[in-house]
């Protein structure tokens, strides 16, 4: 259900992204950082999915307050003359290669479980 959402939700993004106006540089900094602060979401959801203890207040909750948070403490950098902005990438893709390395992980057996079984029934096969 949420790798739909998020598969939509990508389409809509990719179809609004090549019918929408430029972004001014003075906002493209604000639009990254909120960026991957949707994403860092986005793999905490799918983790979440992967160790069954999704729920959907969380993920749109943390979703928004993430990104809307990532932009503010931005421009608080910005008019204090310290760039926050790098702490936060920082952070943020921290976060997210430890989502995928759990996601991964949790693939990675799913395969290996899937490949036993099939050896399994293919012995039994030939008895």
């Amino acid at each position: 259900m949420v790798l739909i959402a998020i598969l939509i939700g990508c389409i809509i993004g990719a179809i609004l992204g090549f019918n929408s106006p430029l972004i001014p540089y003075s906002v493209s900094g604000y639009l990254a950082i909120g960026i991957m602060a949707a994403l860092d979401s986005v793999f905490g959801g799918i983790k979440s999915v992967v160790q069954k203890n999704f729920d959907m207040k969380v993920f749109v909750s943390g979703f928004f307050i993430n990104s809307i948070t990532a932009v503010l403490l931005t421009y608080l950098g910005n008019k204090l003359n310290v760039d926050i902005s790098l702490a936060a990438i920082i952070v943020f893709v921290g976060r997210i290669f430890i989502d995928l390395a759990i996601i991964r992980r949790y693939y990675i057996e799913k395969w290996t479980n899937w490949m036993e079984k099939r050896q399994k029934e293919k012995q039994i096969k030939k008895v």
